[in-house]
């Protein structure tokens, strides 16, 4: 029944678009619809996945998902430079980052069962890139506080650093893909979609997930100011969840099923993807753009990353996942949220 109600609910992809394209329709109506859109989508995307990591095992099936499920960020982030709105970028990027490692990660622990394992050695690899991350990008976040936090000195400081990101993610990551494919590879299970279907679902549905993405971005400041919030709050809580969309519908689905091992890849390797890879192609992309990025991000942004790294690597050190660790990291999540409502403007 849920599945055909799934299934059935993917036409609101291109019903908000052509609503979009060929009404007049109000952007707050466009945020909602846009906004459930998202929700199969983001099943659709799980729902592929996991049939794609049938072929690859579940290290490399949640580099698939959180691959695939990063494209709303890089669009949302893209978007958002050409219309000038750093605090959105820099917010929706460290809210990705946060709203993965707790809230992707903690529901995902409260739908599975007790005591799961989990890839201890490959998740502590993700969670460190995260960490590092947060070291490099430091002096560019203190030169914020120095001055404009736009300025060119920031922008131009903010290059060799996202190089750095850049480098350290993809050596890291070749050699936990190679660990993967030696140590992983097995038969399907009978009834998984072959590969290359698997593959082509997950494109298409990241393709229509983008395109949603940008109307939501479109839609976004009419929907900030219905409910009162601030900038900073709707790009470090809203825009971050609803990017993460894919991730947070991928991962629950696929913990739901008992493969705990899988969501957990998803949750964790998509923070150290935007972390150290979305990151700094947005920052290098907007080289091209009128208006360029610096990654000078608030100090409330670098606090929460750096607190929900630890936080996170707490809970995985024994290698299970248990409920009550998916709570706290939840209510973390929510705290955050809370905090970062009442910080105000830069």
């Amino acid at each position: 029944m849920v599945r055909s109600f799934l299934w059935a609910s993917l036409a609101l992809a291109p019903a908000a678009i052509l609503l979009d394209k060929l009404t007049d329709a109000g952007d707050t109506l466009l945020f909602v619809l846009a906004a459930a859109a998202l929700i199969p989508l983001a099943w659709l995307i799980g729902e592929s996945t996991e049939h794609a990591a049938e072929h690859t095992g579940p290290g490399i099936g949640g580099f698939l998902n959180a691959s695939f499920g990063n494209a709303p960020e890089l669009i949302i982030a893209l978007v958002a430079i050409d219309s000038g709105l750093f605090q959105v970028v820099r917010g929706s990027l460290a809210g990705s980052v946060i709203s993965n490692l707790l809230l992707v990660f903690g529901v995902s622990q409260i739908v599975a069962e007790d005591g799961c394992a989990l890839d201890r050695r490959s998740l502590f690899t993700q969670i460190g890139l995260c960490g590092i991350a947060i070291g490099v990008v430091l002096p560019v976040i203190v030169l914020g506080y120095t001055g404009s936090p736009d300025r060119d000195t920031a922008v131009w400081v903010s290059v060799p650093v996202s190089a750095v990101l850049l480098a350290a993610y993809l050596t890291v990551t070749a050699r936990n893909l190679r660990r993967h494919r030696a140590a992983e590879r097995e038969e399907a299970h009978e009834g998984a979609w072959p590969l290359g279907v698997a593959l082509g679902v997950l494109a298409v549905a990241t393709a229509f997930t983008a395109v949603i993405s940008e109307i939501l971005v479109h839609s976004l400041e009419a929907f900030a100011h219905a409910i009162g919030a601030t900038d900073f709050f709707i790009a470090a809580v809203v825009v971050a969840v609803i990017g993460n969309a894919a991730e947070h519908g991928g991962a629950v689905v696929i913990a739901r099923t008992g493969n705990m091992r899988l969501a957990s890849e998803i949750a964790i390797s998509s923070s150290a993807q935007v972390a150290l890879l979305v990151t700094p192609i947005v920052m290098l992309l907007s080289l091209a753009f009128t208006h360029r990025l610096a990654l000078s991000f608030r100090w409330e942004e670098a606090v929460a990353m750096a607190g929900a790294v630890c936080l996170t690597a707490v809970m995985v050190q024994d290698a299970r996942s248990k409920r009550w660790e998916g709570m706290l990291l939840v209510g973390s999540f929510f705290a955050v949220a809370i905090w970062f409502w009442f910080a105000g403007p830069r």
